[in-house]
């Protein structure tokens, strides 16, 4: 086996996200449930845009954002996701080039734009996030770039992507080549709302293909259909997952490495806005992971990197990272 020329390789949906601080009451008069990920179409894209109150536009997507965070640790990274030949998708591939992610899927002509995710920040910092997912819908297996899935440690999807049924085929495919090459196949659940939509491929794809899992305590308690943590926990074991990263917001997180579990604290944070906070934790426990750190550290990466990126609007950091995880 060679070794690999990426460290992360993210496969997600390709999003601009624009953000936007909201009251309870915007969200109540429009009956959105906080916290929850819901997917719009066309229409309400555009009459919810006129709704919100002044905002920021930034490149987003969750297996993007993990991928940004990454690369500004000092890991070497790619990404694959859909987008337009229009000006929000030359945003999108000029922001991932910019960091220095490899980015080689080519944008879509004369069909969907690029997708955007309207996302409210209510004042305890919680996120409510509105999904128009555009051309992210095209994403299917001729988009898996075999190369950069072979020349990857880890290969890291993100589960907002199962909504399309084309970029679940994709998925597969994906960690087939892993698999062959001998890499590494991390997901995360993403939301638990998009578990309960697609809980019986979550399953499937979580035990016969995924040697990483990242998850909340919602999502893996959605996924396993159980009422605590402690329970879900006991099916992550039995499900015999060989790497579980389970976060917990100020709980922290509990790491499982071949079924013994590691409980790592939360790193302090002041919470601004919790947009990309799993995405962060993510970012900073796989570069933690393909350097080979014990589970507890790659825990403690994951949450300082969180910890950062809860602390401002906007999912990607602010600050340099590295200082803050010891390293030079």
């Amino acid at each position: 086996m060679t070794a690999p020329h990426l460290d992360i390789l993210g496969i997600g949906n390709a999003i601009v996200d624009v953000i936007s601080r909201a009251e309870p009451a915007l969200l109540s008069a429009r009956g959105l449930t906080p916290g929850e990920m819901r997917l719009i179409d066309t229409a309400e894209a555009g009459s919810l845009y006129d709704a919100m109150g002044p905002g920021i536009e930034s490149s987003g997507g969750s297996a993007a954002n993990t991928c940004a965070v990454a690369a500004a640790i000092g890991a070497r990274v790619g990404y694959l996701g859909k987008v337009a030949d229009d000006a929000l998708g030359t945003v999108f591939a000029h922001d991932l080039r910019a960091g220095g992610i490899h980015f080689p899927t080519a944008p879509a002509t004369g069909g969907l734009p690029t997708a955007r995710c309207l996302i409210l920040v209510t004042p305890d910092g919680q996120r409510t996030m509105n999904t128009y997912l555009g051309a992210c819908t095209t994403f299917g297996p001729a988009d898996i770039d075999e190369a950069s899935v072979r020349g990857a440690a880890v290969t890291y999807m993100e589960g907002y992507l199962f909504d399309p049924p084309a970029a679940q085929d994709a998925f597969r495919t994906a960690a087939s080549i892993a698999r062959e090459a001998g890499r590494e196949v991390a997901i995360s659940l993403s939301d638990a709302f998009c578990v309960g939509r697609h809980r019986a491929a979550f399953r499937d794809f979580v035990s016969r293909h995924a040697d990483i899992l990242f998850a909340n305590e919602d999502e893996v308690m959605s996924l396993y259909e159980v009422g605590s943590f402690e329970a879900a926990l006991d099916a992550v074991r039995r499900d015999g997952i060989k790497i579980a990263a389970l976060t917990r917001s100020a709980a922290g997180s509990v790491v499982v490495v071949d079924g013994e579990a590691h409980a790592v604290a939360a790193a302090p944070a002041t919470v601004v806005d919790t947009t990309g906070a799993g995405d962060a934790y993510a970012a900073g426990f796989l570069a933690a992971h393909v350097r080979g750190l014990q589970p507890a550290e790659r825990g403690r990466w994951g949450g300082i990197a969180a910890a950062e990126v809860i602390g401002h609007l906007g999912a990607r950091p602010q600050a340099d990272l590295k200082p803050l995880l010891g390293l030079g």
